[in-house]
């Protein structure tokens, strides 16, 4: 007998990697004619319908209908939407490279880690929402936890503070890569009215009321700088303040 997809999934956790098991063989008369229906199949498939359309689009019953099948095909290989959500993480995840832990260069290390898992979000808009309150179990979003960690540790970083460093940098990470993703579909509306541009909003500093000082003495420093010089800003700030950090 077939294993289960919840088997397939406990055999993903111990082993790693999307095991693609057995085909699910094609109904119909062109069934024949088309291909199987694969773990490997579904991800691929998830992944550009994500690309094309942004991550609200991504459904079992997209995926289903962009494979010329039914949800049912799915559910054979796949348990439901988080456990699909799971593997496109986990995929990303598998990308990263991870560096042999350095006490000398552990702050550039960890920036990296962080960088290139901004990069792998920011390829598929608004996928980071598959990450945020999902605990991690696939392996290969695991290894990147267990890299960044041995990175913070190897900086002197406490055991306790590294462990919710890490967190709270895959957290920063996630949120940031959302908030990207959503101000750049903002800027392929074809309104154009939902973002503003830094003249814009250095204007409207200029032109508030003398009850916030601040804001209008400092407008250039409240909007200077690239999106990414905040990214590595914040960054930077959350590993520099850790207990312990050398």
């Amino acid at each position: 007998m077939s294993p289960t997809p919840q088997e397939r999934r406990a055999a993903r956790h111990q082993l790693g990697g999307a095991s693609t098991g057995a085909p699910a063989a094609r109904r119909g008369p062109s069934g024949g004619n088309k291909k199987p229906i694969t773990v490997d199949a579904i991800i691929g498939t998830a992944f550009g319908i994500v690309e094309n359309e942004g991550y609200e689009a991504l459904t079992m019953r997209r995926v289903a209908a962009a494979l010329d099948t039914g949800p049912s095909s799915l559910y054979a290989h796949v348990v439901n939407k988080e456990d699909l959500d799971e593997l496109l993480i986990g995929r990303l995840c598998a990308g990263i490279e991870l560096p042999e832990p350095d006490p000398t260069s552990w702050r550039q290390q960890i920036a990296g880690v962080c960088a290139q898992l901004r990069d792998q979000y920011l390829r598929y808009p608004g996928i980071s929402q598959a990450a945020i309150a999902a605990a991690p179990s696939n392996l290969d979003t695991l290894r990147v936890s267990e890299g960044m960690l041995a990175l913070l540790l190897a900086g002197g970083v406490d055991p306790q503070a590294a462990a919710w460093a890490t967190d709270a940098l895959t957290l920063y990470v996630n949120a940031y890569s959302l908030e990207v993703s959503l101000v750049n579909r903002r800027l392929d509306r074809t309104d154009g009215g939902w973002v503003v541009s830094r003249d814009e909003l250095m204007r409207r500093f200029a032109a508030l009321p003398d009850t916030y000082p601040h804001t209008k003495r400092y407008a250039a420093e409240l909007t200077a700088g690239t999106v990414h010089d905040r990214f590595d800003f914040t960054i930077g700030l959350m590993v520099d303040g850790l207990p312990g950090a050398r």
